[in-house]
């Protein structure tokens, strides 16, 4: 309710791109445009996998879940920004596990002195996101390996990775879902229907609200293009730090929420299960969005974000390992967080 107010980003953010305003002035306000929607899309999301059960509810989640991040993501591929949308990958990652993990434990620690969690549910997340990562690591490792390989080469290894992590989400689901469900019951996410939304409505919101992330990625990818080209940011930059801000605001902020209220098996279940869903069904999805457009993407990501890759993961699951954790670890992530970014920028 409270985002409600930003939809007036919407009309604003189209009528500067039509008079041609400032390019970082249209990114802004474009920007601000789609937190709103990909909060009524997540919402809408959730009532209706609700209504369907666990398992079609599931397979909901992981379709429309991260889907105003995947619109963006898609409109970029379109254009031929293959770095931004690598980096938005790497970006989102490494914020819902160092930013909003970090932001959900000084909340929460805040509150109380010791944080604890359910142990086997995190040690679990943490295994399946080591899993992912490894995915998206490979690729690069082979082409610092083999760098007079050719190109479809590398195409083509990025090709039957993402095959290969798209099956094992799909495993993940069967085994999150039906087979061993019982042991994620106290870390799924809450469907938050005190007044529940009408299965009609939120339809409808879904469909309106995804045509208008559609036309929010259109406008914010010519503007990232003017940006790039006249202030002189990267791609990488742009990419790592920005792009996931918006996509994944709202639900970054009810972890965040959620975690203060002292639920946090909650907050740690949505950074490490929407990092997961990103390595593991955005970017094989993002891969083969390229191959039907015509701009191949690999899964070849530059130094920098594997190593933040790399060592956010580890980072995570060492503090997940004793099933406690406190605010300090909190500010720890927040640390590490502040320094990949300042990296970013001088990218």
């Amino acid at each position: 309710m409270t985002l409600r107010w930003l939809l007036i980003a919407l009309p604003a953010s189209w009528l500067l791109a039509m008079l041609h305003a400032s390019p970082l002035l249209v990114f802004g306000i474009t920007a601000l445009g789609v937190v709103p929607l990909a909060a009524a899309m997540g919402a809408s999301t959730e009532t209706l996998a609700h209504r369907t059960g666990p398992a079609a509810g599931g397979l909901l989640m992981a379709t429309f879940g991260n889907a105003a991040e995947l619109i963006l993501a898609i409109a970029a591929l379109r254009a031929g920004l293959t770095n931004l949308v690598k980096a938005s990958i790497t970006g989102s990652i490494l914020g819902n596990l160092l930013l909003i993990l970090g932001l959900a434990l000084v909340a929460g620690g805040l509150r109380k002195p010791t944080l604890t969690f359910n142990r086997t549910a995190a040690g679990m997340g943490g295994a399946m996101l080591l899993l992912a990562v490894t995915g998206l690591v490979v690729p690069a490792l082979f082409a610092v390996a083999h760098p007079a390989a050719a190109p479809a080469v590398s195409s083509h290894l990025s090709e039957a990775v993402a095959l290969v992590l798209g099956v094992t989400y799909a495993a993940s689901l069967v085994f999150s879902l039906r087979t061993h469900r019982n042991v994620f019951q106290g870390t799924a996410a809450p469907t938050g229907h005190e007044t529940a939304i009408p299965v009609g409505r939120a339809i409808t919101v879904l469909a309106v609200a995804t045509v208008l992330v559609a036309v929010q990625s259109e406008i914010l990818v010519h503007a990232t293009e003017q940006v790039v080209a006249r202030f002189g940011l990267s791609e990488v930059f742009l990419g790592l730090i920005v792009i996931p801000l918006i996509g994944n605001a709202a639900e970054n902020a009810g972890a965040v929420v959620v975690a203060r209220k002292g639920d946090t098996d909650l907050a740690l279940s949505i950074a490490l299960g929407s990092s997961t869903q990103v390595a593991l069904f955005v970017a094989p999805l993002l891969v083969f969005a390229g191959v039907v457009l015509g701009q191949p993407m690999t899964l070849v990501f530059t130094p920098l974000e594997v190593l933040a890759l790399g060592l956010a993961t580890l980072i995570v699951t060492v503090i997940a390992l004793d099933g406690e954790s406190h605010w300090f670890e909190g500010a720890q992530l927040l640390a590490a967080y502040s320094i990949f970014a300042v990296a970013a920028w001088f990218i």
